[in-house]
This record gives structure tokens, sequence and C-alpha cells, in this order.
């Protein structure tokens, strides 16, 4: 199996203590299914080309600049070289600046994993500052020049090693006052509360990654294959509408408290069966003979 390559080679410091660390991407999404776009009339590749938005004329790669709007229709034009120059300078180190309780960043400022692994030497002070924060039970936050940036990543002990997580700026992560202020201010007491707590004790689990299937994937990978094949496409079936019902009536039945209203309704259809089934016999003529009567059943 070939190792993987590593996205950034450094090191970490903290305190005057500094030693050679890898760091590999921890998620990835370049298993996934691709598509590329076709023409439709002969089978080949579309290629995507930048055209001029006034004269439609072809732009090559030399002629194009980057450019910040200012206004409708005006433009600050930017220079490779001139956007370069504003990248931060990297003595390529993981500085860390302050060791934190783990909980304590917001899950919404997470952006993205990667592993850190000792690099040649300095597993020993790599193995200190791991144990050490899991005996703490502390996270470290630390910065360095990445990917062109200067970023902020929250380092915590997983498994042999480090995970480090990017983490989202500030002015990245929107308010969550927008997005619940028109919620009611209610009160959930009572009852319903406790069939709440009911249902939530009895459905504890844990965590199992594997459980969860990317159902999206799997079906376009049977697309494909039928398609290969020859087969007829599989069809999506239609989802059952969903129909609002009372809310604590649903606690109960979710709980076990109470019959469901689907159960009762095929009870009564059952129950209206048997009265038909009933009446059709009352209805019916009587044999006269016992031989004729069994003539019936039979047939």
């Amino acid at each position: 199996m070939v190792a993987p390559r590593a996205n950034w080679k450094g090191f970490i410091k903290f305190g005057e203590v500094a030693f050679p660390v890898a760091l590999y991407t921890a998620a990835s999404t370049s298993e996934r299914i691709a598509f590329h776009t076709l023409n439709r009339k002969t089978g080949n590749r579309v290629r995507r080309e930048f055209v001029d938005g006034e004269t439609g004329d072809p732009v090559e790669r030399d002629d194009q600049v980057k450019g910040f709007e200012i206004e409708d229709g005006r433009y600050v034009v930017l220079e490779a070289e001139e956007v370069a120059a504003a990248i931060p300078e990297s003595d390529k180190t993981l500085k860390v600046e302050a060791f934190i309780p783990c909980d304590e960043v917001d899950d919404v400022y997470f952006d993205k994993p990667y592993y850190l692994a000792p690099d040649t030497m300095g597993s020993d002070a790599f193995k200190l500052l791991r144990d050490g924060m899991k005996k703490a039970k502390v996270a470290a936050i630390a910065r360095t020049v990445l990917f062109r940036r200067l970023r902020t990543l929250l380092i915590r002990p997983h498994g042999k090693g480090l995970v480090g997580s990017t983490l989202n700026f500030d002015y990245e992560v929107r308010s969550s006052e927008k997005a619940f202020e028109e919620m009611p201010d209610l009160k959930i007491e009572g009852e319903m509360l406790e069939l709440a707590k009911h249902i939530i004790n009895t459905k504890k689990g844990e965590f199992e990654p594997k459980q969860f299937d990317d159902r999206y994937e799997a079906a376009v990978a049977e697309l494909v294959k039928a398609k290969i094949e020859g087969r007829s496409l599989p069809k999506k079936k239609a989802a059952p509408a969903a129909k609002p019902n009372d809310l604590l009536q649903a606690l109960r039945e979710s709980a076990g408290m109470a019959t469901p209203a689907k159960t009762k309704r095929t009870a009564a259809n059952v129950n209206a069966g048997k009265s038909r089934q009933k009446a059709a016999r009352a209805s019916a003529p009587k044999s006269s003979s016992p031989g004729g009567a069994r003539q019936r059943r039979a047939g």
C-alpha cells in the first residue's frame, strides 16, 4: 500500500520545544463518483473556455487577470505577482499560543480536519505533547501559514497521533440570531417534556460512522452499472406525503403509551368486514339438503 503524501511539512512549537511534523488530509471527497460534461451529439467531452463578457471572443490564459469589483462594471485589476505579495511569509512553524479545554470551541468554527504525525526526528517530543494534552484534557490553539493564508488550528490528541482542525474565521461564521429570530418563545413542560425525555433515553446509542451510508452515491453507482450492462434502470418510488399530527399523541405513540391511530382504523376496518360477512350469510338462501350445502361449500 502506498503511503499517503503529506499536504504540509513543518514544525510544532510549544514553549521552547519544537519538533518536525507532517500534516495529512483526514477527510477527502476524491472517492465520490464524478461526472464529465459531454456533447450529446458526438459523445466528446466539452472543454471549458473563458470568453470576453462583451465581445464573446476567447481570452487566452496570459490575458486573464484578477479583478475586484468596486462598483457595477468597474474593477481594480491585480496582477499575479501583486496577489502573491499579499501572502504572509511563512516560517513553517505551528506556534501553540494557548491550551484550552477541549469543548471550549464551538463546532460551527470547525473547517477541515488533518492528521498530524511526527516527521522523521522528534517523536519523543511529539509523544510528550500528545500525552500531556490527554492527561490535562486540553486542546492546543496554534497558528501558521497554511495554503496561502494564516490559519488557526485546533490540535487535539487522536489515537496514536494528533488531529488538527482548521478553524473558520470569525467573519465567516454567521450569527445564529438571524436563523432563530422568528422562533416563538414557547416553554415545553409537563407530560410532553417527560415523554420526550423518555424517548431520548430509549434511543441512546453510540456513533458508528460505518452505519451511515451515502445512499446517493450507492444509487448513482447502481445506475451506472445498469447502463453498462444494458439493464432496465431502477425507478424511484414516490415517497408518501407527510401528514401533520398531534404532537402529544405522536409522543405517546413513540413512547408506547398509546395505541397508534392507524392500528385503531385497521381494527375498525376488520370489524366492519366481519359485520358485512355476517350480513351476507344471513341474506343468503338456505340449502334444502345437507348434500347441497356441502357441494356449495366445496365449490
